[in-house]
C-alpha cells in the first residue's frame, strides 16, 4: 500500500474517532446548539430576553419551521456552499494547467 493512501486511511480514522469519542465517553450529555445556549446566556444577563425580530419564513407560514425543514435548508447552503468552492478551485486547477500548456509550447 502506498504511504499516501495509508496517511487517507489514517487520517479518515481519526476524523472518525473525534466524532465518535464524544458520544460514548459523554453518555446522557446534552449536545445543543449555540443559538440556545446565547439565548439562555442572555436571558440569566438581562432578565427578559425579547427578540428584535422573527425570522422571514416564520412569519410567512405563522409558526415555526419544523426540524426537517431546517435541516433541508442547511444542507441546500451547504450543498451550494461547496458547488461554488469546486467550481472555483476547478478554475484555478484548469488555469494553472492552461498556462502550464502555453510555457511548455513556447
Amino acid at each position: 500500500m502506498k504511504k499516501s493512501k495509508k496517511t487517507v486511511i489514517i487520517l479518515i480514522l481519526i476524523a472518525v474517532l473525534i466524532a465518535m469519542i464524544p458520544l460514548f465517553a459523554l453518555k446522557g450529555a446534552e449536545f445543543g446548539g449555540s443559538d440556545d445556549a446565547g439565548s439562555v446566556m442572555i436571558d440569566q444577563i438581562t432578565g427578559g430576553y425579547q427578540p428584535w425580530f422573527t425570522p422571514v419564513l416564520e412569519t410567512l407560514i405563522h409558526g415555526e419551521l419544523p426540524g426537517e425543514v431546517e435541516s433541508l435548508f442547511f444542507c441546500l447552503q451547504t450543498g451550494i456552499g461547496v458547488g461554488i468552492i469546486a467550481f472555483i478551485m476547478g478554475r484555478f486547477v484548469e488555469r494553472k494547467r492552461w498556462t502550464a500548456g502555453k510555457a511548455d509550447k513556447a
